[in-house]
């Protein structure tokens, strides 16, 4: 499990495989999110059946608002065997201060 910035972020995400997950609420990431993120819903009672048909030979790269939930995400996917997990530090927040790109 490691933390990593904007920059790490947009080098990890273009390597095939890689797997951008949005844990926010479905309202939230209606509201922006990053491009070709799937949205997963921290607060939803599916999360652990969603986050299970994701691939655990396949890095994962995870964010939500600020970095709190994602953290919390990125603890489950740890239990469940997943290997290379990785979470946006800032979360969100952070890519929109940084001034990258959103999809609305």
């Amino acid at each position: 499990m490691k933390l990593i910035s904007v920059e790490e972020m947009q080098e990890l995400s273009k390597l095939e495989g890689v797997q951008l997950v949005d844990v926010r609420t479905p309202s939230e990431y209606n509201d922006g999110h990053i491009a070709k993120s799937q949205n997963i819903d921290f607060w939803s009672p599916e999360f652990n059946q969603n986050i299970d048909g994701l691939d655990k030979s396949k890095p994962v790269i995870v964010y939500c608002k600020s970095g709190g939930r994602s953290a919390k995400c990125a603890a489950k996917l740890k239990e469940k065997g997943f290997k290379k997990i990785y979470d946006l530090d800032g979360g969100f927040l952070k890519w929109i201060f940084e001034g990258m790109p959103v999809v609305k």
